[in-house]
């Protein structure tokens, strides 16, 4: 279950103001209470049982890009894709640590060329695919939304030597997810160039180059102190750019193009030590098999990591083979205290105190969203003794 509330609310929430409850059928007022109060009730719901989620429906409804059809009402449940009633979104992801070359250097050419692939398979599937209703399957091939999304990015940041939690690792993610967004975008509007944009765009012009726009903008706020790889930020700005001229010129193929979908079972499949824009839980966890018994995954990204921050081959043995006993990396020989963020997860180890900070999943969270057309599928882990404060 979710609760959809306005900034209007959110402000009345700080002023300590009423709210009005409202009959759904005629509008009438029925009920004023404290918006605080309101507030206190959903919070002690989601503090024993995790439900309901917040929907912030202002800012949702101020990046749709198709607002002259319909409003955004809701999300799928994971929550990864929001667009008009009656609709649908194909799901894709691409494993990020794919390319990131042994140098550390991240193949931009190559992921842009990934993206270009996939956005055109996943348009194709559009009008193979079969929907539940008619009016989802007129929706679906009418608005052409598309949910690319990327996997691994918790491995990839561990690779890298940068911690989950630190501006570092999220002005990356930033980088990575304006060139995904920016570069599909681009793409969509080159095969509106050859087929003609979807049909729903021309009503939707407008309100959606002004969402392009603002996209656009957040690139160009990514700062370029904090990462190594300039090349990065500077095609991250020019493909917004491109998309937003492409954009212009020939409108676009797609209504929307990205979402951050969990991609718990591909992950899998695409042999990744982290799902979707989440962390790694453990360095080493046990998955539960439905026919019985455990199977113990071991992340590989740590060894990759020590070399990053210049730790000899000796000490990387010593200090992987205490991780297979321990099964966390505190206490472990040779590891500086300043490199163990480095190593930090969703989850405490049984031998360990470390973990990364709520705030820490959350300010990912913002600094990938200006980059996506929907939303993102995420966990916010916090310890068990959380209060509903």
């Amino acid at each position: 279950n979710s609760v959809r509330v306005t900034d209007e609310f959110m402000e009345n929430v700080l002023k300590d103001e009423e709210w009005e409850l409202k009959a759904r059928t005629t509008g009438e007022t029925l009920e004023k209470v404290k918006a605080k109060e309101l507030l206190d009730w959903a919070a002690d719901a989601a503090w024993h049982s995790a439900d309901p989620g917040m929907q912030y429906d202002t800012t949702i409804n101020k990046w749709h890009t198709l607002p002259n059809t319909g409003r955004i009402n809701a999300s799928n449940p994971c929550s990864e894709y929001m667009s008009i009633d009656n609709s649908a979104c194909n799901l894709s992801s691409i494993n990020l640590l794919k390319f990131l070359n042994d140098d550390g250097i991240f193949d931009i050419e190559l992921f842009k060329k990934a993206v270009d692939v996939m956005i055109l398979a996943q348009d194709i599937l559009i009008d193979n695919s079969s929907y539940p209703t008619e009016k989802i399957t007129q929706n679906a091939r009418n608005f052409r939304q598309l949910g690319l999304g990327f996997a691994n990015l918790g491995a990839l940041l561990m690779a890298q030597g940068l911690p989950y939690d630190s501006d570092a690792g999220r002005a990356l993610t930033s980088a990575i997810s304006a060139l995904m967004c920016g570069e599909a975008y681009r793409f969509s509007a080159e095969i509106a160039e050859h087929k003609g944009p979807f049909n729903g765009y021309e009503i939707n012009r407008e309100p959606m180059q002004k969402v392009m726009k603002m996209h656009r903008d957040q690139a160009y706020q990514i700062s370029e102190d904090l990462v190594e790889q300039k090349e990065l930020i500077k095609e991250a700005k020019n493909v917004w750019d491109q998309a937003l001229m492409w954009g212009q010129a020939y409108g676009y193929e797609n209504s929307q193009v990205t979402v951050i979908a969990p991609t718990g079972t591909i992950a899998f499949m695409m042999d990744c030590d982290t799902t979707g824009i989440e962390p790694d839980l453990a360095l080493i966890k046990y998955k539960k098999l439905v026919g019985g018994g455990f199977l113990k995954l071991v992340n590989n990204q740590v060894a990759r990591a020590l070399k990053k921050l210049d730790y000899a081959e000796k000490e990387i043995k010593e200090t992987t083979d205490y991780i297979d006993k321990n099964e966390t990396i505190e206490g472990a020989p040779h590891i500086k205290e300043e490199h163990l963020g480095v190593f930090d997860c969703s989850f405490k180890a049984v031998k360990g105190s470390r973990t990364i900070h709520y705030m820490g999943h959350l300010k990912m969270m913002g600094a990938v969203q200006p980059f996506v057309s929907g939303a993102i599928s995420k966990t916010v882990n916090l310890p068990k003794d959380a209060t509903k404060e």
